[in-house]
């Protein structure tokens, strides 16, 4: 008679332990599920602040007047821009994983109008320009037809389109918690993109 007692705590504390490590692994995921949904959200906010920045500084200084050395500045200029705010402090991007930075016009849609008219630009110092004294990250790796001489900024003017692409990389296991249980990105990296574009202005 004296041992049912323990025994029904007994089977309480094994009720309590099962539970527990039901209900742990769940609550894990959505803690690291909403902690990356804020690291994600700040990631991708630099990025639309950065494409915006390019193109205002790409609207901005449009066709350079006409005037073939100004020309020759302005997609460094634009580049330079984006760059800043990559780096700058505070700043979560980690730079190298910007794979890529595209300047394109646009079409009424919001599209590239073609490939030929996309200046492509990737990270790496080798033949990158010099822009007020500091040698960009980027070099241009694919011209463009487009070339800020050609662009219009009179009647009907041109609109620049200003794109970049970024490999995010989770900083929570919630990657490798997923893959326990059958899901998730098996590399942790996130494929990123954002885009701005802007009428040039007259």
């Amino acid at each position: 008679m004296n041992q049912r007692p323990f025994a029904r705590r007994d089977r309480s504390r094994g009720q309590s332990l099962v539970e527990f490590s039901v209900l742990v692994p769940a609550f894990m995921l959505i803690l690291f599920g909403m902690l990356e949904f804020g690291f994600v959200f700040t990631h991708n906010l630099t990025l639309e602040y950065a494409t915006r920045e390019g193109a205002r500084t790409g609207a901005a200084l449009a066709d350079g007047a006409q005037n073939a050395a100004v020309c020759a500045t302005i997609d460094p200029q634009i580049i330079a821009a984006v760059e800043r705010v990559l780096t700058s402090s505070g700043s979560p991007i980690n730079e190298p994983n910007v794979t890529s930075i595209k300047i394109w016009k646009a079409t009424a849609a919001g599209v590239p109008a073609s490939a030929a008219q996309t200046s492509t630009w990737a990270y790496g110092v080798g033949g990158a320009p010099i822009v007020d004294g500091f040698q960009l990250h980027y070099h241009e790796t694919v011209p463009s037809t487009w070339t800020p001489c050609t662009r219009n900024n009179a009647a009907n003017p041109d609109s620049i389109g200003i794109s970049l692409t970024y490999d995010y990389s989770m900083v929570t296991p919630l990657s490798s918690i997923a893959r326990f249980f059958g899901g998730g990105a098996s590399s942790g990296v996130i494929p990123m993109n954002d885009r701005t574009i802007m009428a040039l202005n007259p």
